[in-house]
């Protein structure tokens, strides 16, 4: 039977178990978190940031903070794993920025970051396409290719990351519905169908699934 859970060594530090378990992780990142892992059962694949791999029993595998992953089962089979998700002081650095991205310059990444922390900062609040594109000074369009770039992810599908992160966090001591609105999400549905995609469980079942 798969089941995962969740249990809080302390601030720093929060193990994820995985049991048995399938499911497909689309592209996203762990913002400030360097994610370790143990491969215990079974086949597991990982894209990370473009190169495909994978991981066997007995594997380990290590995930660098704000890089885009995603995970998959191997030929639609099980696997089991232990995760370490460890918060980190590493930022994000506008010299690696401009080391990956040649012909952008350093005031661009500037208002990058500045995006990117806002969102972070606050993803419950209603930020729109055209009003980060004002106030980064960027053209939409032009934005959301330097930002993909930057991070890998639009800065929609991140504000909706942010979102979802908020919500696990406050699951913790919220029931659902309270959750929906102080998260961002205009109703339960719209978090249900976000926080599965992402987490992979329905924002009840994560609920079941935390241990303190």
């Amino acid at each position: 039977m798969s089941e995962i859970s969740y249990s809080r060594q302390n601030e720093n530090i929060e193990c994820i178990h995985y049991k048995d378990w399938n499911k497909t992780y689309p592209p996203h990142t762990h913002t400030s978190h360097l994610t370790v892992g143990y491969i215990e059962e079974g086949k597991m694949c990982m894209v990370l940031n473009g190169k495909k791999r994978i991981y066997s029993k007995g594997d380990r595998f290590q995930i660098p903070p704000d890089i885009v992953h995603q995970i998959m089962p191997v030929d639609n089979q099980t696997y089991s794993m232990v995760v370490l998700c460890i918060k980190t002081t590493e930022k994000f650095s506008s010299e690696n920025y401009e080391s990956r991205n040649k012909n952008t310059y350093k005031e661009l990444s500037t208002r990058l970051k500045e995006l990117r922390d806002t969102i972070l900062e606050n993803p419950e609040n209603l930020y729109l396409i055209d009003e980060m594109a004002k106030d980064s000074n960027i053209s939409p369009f032009h934005m959301i290719r330097q930002f993909k770039k930057a991070f890998g992810l639009t800065p929609h599908q991140f504000q909706i990351q942010c979102k979802v992160r908020k919500a696990q966090k406050l699951l913790e001591e919220q029931s659902v519905s309270e959750t929906t609105y102080d998260a961002g999400f205009c109703d339960q549905s719209h978090l249900d169908k976000s926080f599965q995609k992402l987490v992979g469980l329905t924002p009840k079942e994560y609920k079941k699934a935390l241990k303190d």
